[in-house]
This record gives C-alpha cells, structure tokens and sequence, in this order.
C-alpha cells in the first residue's frame, strides 16, 4: 500500500510537469529521452545529447546518452544498465551514469563530451493545469503512441566541454531542450528547430506525424514561434488546420493556418547522421537528423494581409522520418 500510494503521488507531481521523468511504474515497452541541444556562439561547434531510458516489450531495458556532433555529422551511443538511471519527481533532474542534467544544465563525465554547462534564460512552454506542457489535451490520453514536451524553447548557455582533444568554450552560446516518451516516434513525421535567427530572440519549432487513433490515424500537428515577446502557438487543438506538408529531397514546406496568423515555412534539407530511435520501447529504430538545415519563416496576419515577420533560421535541426506519403498533402 505504501509503495502504490508512493507511485500515484509520482505520478501525479510529474503529470503537470512534463519536462520530469514520466515514466514512474512502467515495466515494459517504455522509452523516454530529453533532448539537449546546443550551439557555440561562433557557430562553428553544434551539439545534441539525449539521455534517456528506454525498455522492450519484454522487460529488458538499458539507460543511453546518445551523442550528436552536428558539424562532423557523427555520432555515438552509450548504454548502461537500468540501475544507472535515476530521476527525481519534484524537478527534472535524471542522472545517467556519471552524468547529471537538469533545466538549468547538465554535467558529463567518462563519455566523449565533458564538462560542464549552466542554461539561463530559459524560455518554457505554458503549461496551465487544464493544457498541461505542449500536448494540450491529448496529454490526458492515456493511450497516446508518443508524447512530447517543450522544457526550453531558447536559453543562453555557459561552461565548456573538453571533446576531441580540446576545450570547447560555449559561453555565449544558445540551448534548445525538449523531450520525449511513449512506446515509439511516429510511422511518419517531420520535426524542426532552429533558434539562430537574425532576430536574436527568435526561437521557431515545428512537428507534422501521423499518429495512431483508436482503429484509424489522423495528421496531427505542433508549431511554437516565440518573438522574444510571446509564444504563438499552432497547433491541432487551437483551431489551427495544416494547409500544405510538401517534401522532397532538397526541401520540406509546411503551412499552417491559426485563427489570426498564416505560417509558412521553408526547409533547406542538408545532409544528416544517423541516430537511433524507439520502436516499441527499445531503441533499435534509425532515424536522420541534421543540425545544419536553413529554416525560411514567414508570419502573416490573416486580416490585414501584412507579413508580420520574415526570417531566416541557421543550424537548424531537422529530421524527416518513415513513410512520409502519409503526412504528404499533395
């Protein structure tokens, strides 16, 4: 009795708090990753590190810091055992291994990035109790494929890692962080981000996947454009629609539609690194990102037809994934 009344007061301190572990009392086909990335102020160096847990339909798991170098185009993967995994539900704080991260940061050791960073200004996702985190409703669905969270759209980030034989100072530099949980991505989706805008306070991201429902599937989709002044949101419950999804080889165009605004967005696709990825819990999925894709934004207001912001996004992070027929719309 103890225990269970222990795991449902877990659950409910980590329920309207997205970006903390959320997989309390799961056993089998669970996975669940954060996802740190991050930009030297020159630009020349780009990272993404994901820790995470991830277990399979039988029982078998392990803990993983997957590790992007974003600028070579490598990566690598780190596993340890489940026991090396710990989290705290009264903040986001998971230790892997010798590894600890947080909101405000994170610290490695014995892997081939280390050193330590302190995020400031981070930029959250609202997250009021009846729409909690970037999910909105469907965070109350319980038999959701994959859910995902915004823990910082865009902070600046201090310290330094000492990687390939030099230290890497990244004072100055910008931060994105989100996450992930559930069983497995999506059987198709385009996801991205960019936050290197020539408006400096400018952070953009933007998701299209197909995800299952009940017997059938629908074409959902999530975008945040923050202006330094507000968070505008596009998303499948606030009225929004998707009005074009076109990808192809070189390029991926999306526009949404809001009650008040139009967006419209055009990737330039560059080459990506292989990452693996969940399918039913364990991580033996690949998919592609890049951290060197050109994001083209463009707001326009609905009513007066006047473009309200134009601009362009560097070291974006891209990735398109799966049978992407089913999220085409033309």
């Amino acid at each position: 009795m103890f225990t269970f009344t222990v795991m449902i007061g877990r659950k409910l301190r980590t329920f309207f708090n997205p970006e903390r572990f959320q997989g309390w009392g799961v056993k089998k086909g669970y996975f669940e990753g954060w996802y740190f990335k991050m930009v030297t102020s020159d630009a020349r160096h780009a990272f993404a590190v994901i820790p995470g847990i991830a277990i399979d339909e039988t029982g078998n798991g392990h803990a993983f810091i997957q590790v992007l170098d974003g600028k070579k185009k490598t990566s690598s993967y780190h596993t340890f055992k489940t026991a090396s995994f710990r989290a705290s539900s009264h903040a986001f704080e998971v230790w892997v291994g010798d590894c600890y991260f947080h909101e405000k940061g994170m610290t490695l050791n014995n892997i081939e990035l280390e050193g330590e960073l302190v995020f400031q200004g981070n930029v959250p996702w609202p997250k009021p109790w009846y729409s909690p985190g970037i999910m909105g409703p469907f965070a109350f669905v319980p038999f959701m494929e994959c859910y995902h969270g915004i823990v910082s759209m865009d902070h600046t980030i201090t310290g330094a890692f000492h990687y390939d034989k030099q230290n890497i100072a990244l004072d100055g530099g910008k931060g994105y962080l989100e996450k992930d949980w559930g069983r497995s991505f999506p059987s198709a989706y385009v996801w991205m981000q960019s936050n290197h805008f020539d408006n400096p306070k400018m952070s953009f991201k933007l998701s299209v996947a197909r995800i299952p429902w009940v017997r059938n599937a629908f074409t959902g989709f999530i975008a945040g454009l923050y202006t330094g002044n507000e968070l505008i949101a596009f998303t499948t419950y606030n009225q929004s629609s998707l009005v074009q999804c076109n990808i192809t080889n070189d390029f991926v165009q999306v526009e949404l539609m809001h009650p008040k605004y139009l967006l419209k967005v055009m990737v330039k696709r560059d080459e990506a690194t292989a990452l693996a990825a969940p399918i039913n819990g364990f991580m033996h999925g690949r998919i592609e990102e890049s951290m060197t894709a050109t994001l083209w934004v463009q707001l326009i207001d609905r009513k007066t037809k006047m473009v309200i912001m134009d601009d362009i996004g560097h070291n974006g992070g891209l990735e398109v994934a799966g049978n992407i027929a089913e999220i085409q719309t033309n």
